[in-house]
């Protein structure tokens, strides 16, 4: 489940990015509830996918030098019980007598 959370917190990062308003470190930890440190760490995990990151400190925000895109998809099944537990991209729902009922969305 970490990989997971690690994944949409790339997610979150990728589309302040994208949109270039993310701020400080210290205010993109604020926003996502994560240390500075591991703020610093996901910035490192986009630029090994080649993304090329910048920071503007007049505008105090990151920006892509280039054109990049980062599209995270997870489907994970789960099956023990007779009931199918199924995640996709951090929403969790339980599969029983072919009903979908959400135990905890995002």
């Amino acid at each position: 489940m970490k990989n997971i959370k690690n994944l949409e917190r790339l997610q979150q990062l990728h589309s302040l990015i994208e949109k270039e308003v993310t701020g400080s470190p210290r205010q993109i930890g604020n926003r996502l509830n994560i240390s500075e440190r591991l703020v610093y760490n996901l910035i490192e995990q986009l630029k090994d996918f080649k993304a090329a990151i910048n920071y503007d400190r007049s505008r105090k925000t990151y920006y892509y030098a280039e054109d990049f895109e980062l599209q995270i998809r997870i489907s994970v099944s789960v099956m023990s019980k007779n009931e199918l537990t199924q995640i996709f991209g951090g929403s969790y729902f339980l599969k029983t007598n072919n009903r979908l009922q959400t135990l905890y969305t995002n």
